[in-house]
């Protein structure tokens, strides 16, 4: 149960039967995009908020009953990523991200862990998690490198298609992995699909975004799923019901005779 806590705290992190998927009445005529500066300019550029406040519905699919758990996520851009979690009116958990690491603990096995994002990868089954990609993904931006240099970009009547032409390259402690990437764009460039699979293993991390709404001129979306795929399948589902952007409390303390979860 610690697990998917911290794994739906922290996606660190779907799409609901609402989700109306891309790949819907394909059109096989794609065609490269000339000018791609104004393309890789808008997908890369930073979401303008100060604070943001999403009320959300979590499921998670691990081979495990899991109850669904309606959760807050405030986010306070470039600083902290919290989310508190509720079962049956009850609250069941808690976590916080910054630039520093995650902390979380869950009051089912009255345990708590603290770790830098090695925790996360770990989850993901990917080793280029950081703070600035984690609120990337919980906001539907890029959130993995992507250049005009290493992308072959193409375009059809649907949207937008980037398609690594080399591995993209992420070192951690000195542990080097080699991913294969494609991603999807609609052609208002929002973010619909990105797919990564890692090269010599069966590890494969796909997120997934729709029903996008405007919300104070930004785009948000309302559906997130994300696939892990490896030596266990999962999913996690987030449905996103509604956005605020008034500043909040995020209190983050761990109750007292809780047993910590060492990392491994």
């Amino acid at each position: 149960m610690k697990k998917y806590i911290l794994a739906s705290a922290f996606m660190i992190t779907l799409i609901s039967c609402k989700t109306k998927m891309a790949v819907e009445n394909p059109i096989s005529i794609t065609a490269p995009v000339a000018s791609s500066a104004n393309f890789f300019s808008k997908i890369n550029e930073k979401t303008d908020f100060q604070q943001l406040k999403i009320n959300s519905r979590i499921t998670a699919e691990t081979g495990k009953f899991i109850p669904p758990l309606d959760a807050t996520i405030y986010i306070e851009k470039d600083q902290k990523v919290w989310i508190n979690m509720i079962a049956l009116f009850l609250n069941v958990g808690r976590g916080i991200a910054t630039p520093e690491g995650i902390k979380g603990y869950e009051k089912w096995n009255r345990t708590y862990i603290e770790s830098d994002f090695s925790y996360l990868n770990s989850l993901l089954n990917v080793n280029f998690i950081d703070y600035g990609a984690f609120q990337n993904l919980l906001l539907g931006k890029t959130f993995i490198p992507v250049n005009d240099k290493d992308f072959k970009l193409t375009k059809n009547a649907q949207g937008y298609l980037l398609t690594s032409e080399k591995n993209l390259s992420f070192q951690t402690n000195g542990k080097v992995s080699e991913y294969s990437a494609t991603l999807t764009y609609n052609n208002e460039m929002n973010l619909e699909n990105v797919s990564l699979q890692k090269i010599d293993a069966p590890d494969q991390l796909e997120v997934s975004y729709s029903n996008w709404e405007n919300f104070e001129n930004i785009q948000l979306p309302k559906n997130v799923k994300i696939i892990i795929k490896g030596s266990k399948n999962s999913q996690i589902l987030l449905e996103n019901t509604k956005f605020e952007s008034s500043k909040m409390e995020a209190p983050y303390s761990v109750p007292n005779n809780y047993t910590k979860t060492e990392i491994k």
